[in-house]
């Protein structure tokens, strides 16, 4: 009994599964059974079926996948969206010029003609969830390999995603959960006409940029504006001047109340990856390895962005949403790497195994299920430590350092036409390459590329030893230039058609497959190919382990506290997280408060700093004290608050939600104090920073003066 007692304390400790109400990321068809109670204890107002129903609208039908990786929130009954400015970020930068320089200046459309398309840009509304679980294992028989299960687990996932897509334009996919204990059905809508109706300057929407990244207090203005348009019968549809403002079926009322410490807040999106059921060797891995190489590397390339950034004001627009891309989870790093360290998680996560390996040797029948589950990760990972180092350093430092590459890659297409003299193939590969090369150097500057190029390639050279080096460092760099990377690099930008927008341009009107083959760029990239491929298969030898320890891991966990209930892992699909405003108190002695206002805006100014410079109407307004109606009936403007919900990247740009399913803001970032909350949740400590959706309408009307969209709200007062 003491075993039993001690393991559930170790379980308790290393997963938060303590009956704590701000931990999980739930699914929604599952609220009704394991979550309605305890959400309904915290004060929430409405029933399961208002979140999620197959029957009638509810808050999941507002709440879509914006572009790749975040999340927006249908706010009216004309389509119009919100989600945070850094997931705006590459389209409002994709439209700013030197002379419309909307990153700095802003942009509010006025009018309906003036909203802008965003070509490639969507939006993914969830139609419904469904547990198949059964349906796929059925496949799976005893005594296959782990690789026949995983082909029979395919084939059935494809069957049921084929059949669910019968008959109409949704997009189906059958996800894992559980590391492939468990699949769901989920089927999808997808519109592809997003129009960027505003964003304020970046002085607001990235107030505090890298500095106060992942940081509170906060002050930031994190929001952008968009809107979802329909072809004329309400399906999606390619952009036409002819669509029309979708007709959602359903939009979030909109609350200006004052928020009190305790309030009820949920919030709905798509949390992208969380590894809450890594074992320690995972965490050594990331601790020794991940992280390190990202801190390292990025931040070599990013110094010398940033430099010519900050000297040339196109180069800024050209590169602010590549720089930001990559700094964010540069200093995602830092402070999970130092928040597992200080928290001593590794050291968590082996108590926990110690544990699992007693529990498991009490029963032959547990041992045999499930007593190589450990062996099967720590021997893959430790396994694979030496390629995937050489993987990261080639993705990090060879295919996104050197920006060049990314052409010479995507020139393969061109290629194998010119090497088939298939007419039809060539008038088609040429195509593609011109609108690669518009889209390409639009944002390039290649001065700016040359210099990181050789930065990168001499990291590379240093880091990584030969065995897994290209082979154009033997035979170019060391025959040709004596191993001189920097002469190397300056001949490679002097002689590859790839390097300049007019060589490419005329290439492009008569190609040659010779001059294809022999340009320095494409020996390089091809070399570049070889290699990572031979990383990859070095790194899939393990892949099979891997999954099954995970795997056997994680339905080890469900079976040794079938008391409690765990949570899957985040993955991309909808989640609910459910929780309270509160404040914490990150060290001894200090409290930090659960809300910011514009006055710690206006005390972080600093004019002309790019990161913390505000235009002068804003600081105008806050000294006339002109907040509208928007502002706390105790006299300040608020900026930003904290809850206490589960959320990960994927979830920017949520809508949180109060007890009578009101939008009250958007879920925007993490605090520095529980970065390690992928990897282990910090119940004490781990807060979602929300900007205030008071914030967001008053730099909307007041600030800017597009009041007309928030007329188009439900604004509950």
């Amino acid at each position: 009994m003491k075993r039993v007692f001690a393991f559930f304390v170790i379980i308790a400790l290393t997963f938060g599964l303590k009956a704590k109400a701000d931990e999980g990321m739930w699914l929604l068809p599952l609220i009704e059974k394991l979550n309605i109670g305890k959400m309904t204890e915290l004060g929430l107002k409405l029933s399961a079926d208002d979140i999620y129903s197959l029957n009638k609208a509810c808050l999941k039908d507002a709440v879509v996948i914006f572009g790749g990786g975040c999340t927006g929130e249908i706010v009216s009954s004309q389509g119009l969206l919100l989600t945070n400015h850094h997931c705006g970020y590459g389209q409002i930068q994709a439209h700013s010029t030197v002379d419309h320089d909307y990153l700095k200046d802003g942009y509010w459309a006025m009018t309906r003609e003036q909203e802008l398309p965003n070509p490639g840009l969507s939006v993914t509304f969830l139609l419904r969830i469904e547990d198949v679980t059964d349906q796929v294992l059925a496949a799976v028989k005893p005594g296959m390999s782990e690789t026949e299960r995983t082909t029979a687990v395919n084939d059935a996932r494809a069957v049921i995603e084929k059949k669910a897509a019968e008959g109409n334009s949704y997009r189906t996919t059958v996800a894992s959960f559980y590391g492939g204990n468990n699949f769901y059905l989920l089927v999808y809508e997808r519109y592809t006409d997003v129009r960027f109706v505003g964003a304020p300057p970046s002085s607001i929407g990235k107030f505090g940029f890298d500095t106060d990244n992942w940081e509170w207090p906060r002050q930031t203005g994190d929001f952008s504006v968009f809107r979802v348009y329909s072809g004329p019968d309400g399906k999606p549809a390619q952009y036409s001047k002819d669509n029309i403002p979708l007709k959602p079926k359903y939009w979030l009322p909109v609350s200006i109340k004052n928020l009190q410490k305790g309030d009820y807040t949920m919030v709905l999106g798509y949390p992208g990856r969380t590894q809450r059921y890594a074992t320690s060797y995972e965490v050594d891995e990331l601790l020794k390895i991940t992280h390190p190489n990202r801190i390292k590397i990025r931040g070599i390339r990013q110094e010398i962005l940033m430099k010519d950034m900050q000297a040339d004001q196109k180069v800024n627009i050209q590169y602010a949403s590549k720089y930001s891309g990559s700094s964010n989870y540069w200093k995602y790093s830092i402070g999970q790497k130092a928040g597992l360290e200080r928290l001593n998680i590794k050291g968590k996560k082996e108590d926990l195994e110690n544990q699992f390996r007693a529990w498991v040797n009490e029963e032959p029948e547990r041992k045999a299920k499930y007593g190589n589950a450990l062996d099967l990760i720590k021997n893959a990972v430790e396994g694979r430590a030496q390629y995937t180092n050489a993987q990261q350093y080639i993705n990090e430092c060879l295919l996104q350092g050197c920006e060049l590459s990314q052409m010479g890659l995507m020139s393969g297409l061109l290629q194998k036409a010119l090497a088939s003299a298939d007419n039809q193939q060539i008038t088609e590969a040429i195509a593609r390459m011109k609108n690669i090369s518009a889209n390409f150097y639009k944002d390039y500057n290649p001065p700016t590329d040359m210099k990181a190029t050789k930065a990168m390639l001499k990291l590379f050279r240093s880091d990584i030893p030969v065995t897994y080096q290209p082979d154009f460092y033997s035979k170019i760099v060391d025959k040709k230039f004596r191993g001189d990377i920097d002469k190397y690099v300056d001949n490679l930008f002097a002689k590859s058609i790839f390097a300049d927008q007019g060589r490419m341009n005329a290439f492009l009107e008569k190609p040659v497959l010779k001059t294809l083959e022999n340009d320095p760029l494409i020996v390089a990239t091809s070399s570049i190919r070889r290699v990572s491929e031979e990383v990859s298969k070095g790194l899939s030898q393990y892949d099979n382990n891997l999954n099954q320890g995970r795997r056997l891991w994680i339905a080890a966990l469900k079976e040794m506290v079938p008391s409690k209930t765990l949570y899957p892992d985040a993955n991309s699909t909808m989640r609910l997280s459910y929780g309270t405003v509160q404040d914490y108190q990150p060290r001894d002695g200090v409290i930090y408060k659960y809300y910011t206002t514009l006055r710690g805006v206006v005390e972080k100014y600093k004019p002309g700093d790019y990161e913390f410079d505000v235009p002068q109407r804003l600081i105008d307004l806050y000294n006339k004290k002109e907040y509208g109606i928007y502002g706390s009936p105790e006299g300040y403007m608020p900026v930003c608050f904290l809850t206490t919900n589960d959320i990960t990247g994927g979830n920017s740009g949520s809508p949180v939600i109060n007890a009578n399913g009101e939008l009250i803001g958007l879920a925007f970032d993490g605090n520095w104090e529980a970065m390690s909350g992928d990897i282990a949740y910090e119940p004490e400590l781990q807060r979602t920073i929300v900007v205030d959706i008071r914030y967001v309408l008053w730099i909307m009307d007041i600030y800017a003066g597009a009041g007309h969209l928030v007329k188009e709200m439900d604004l509950r007062q």
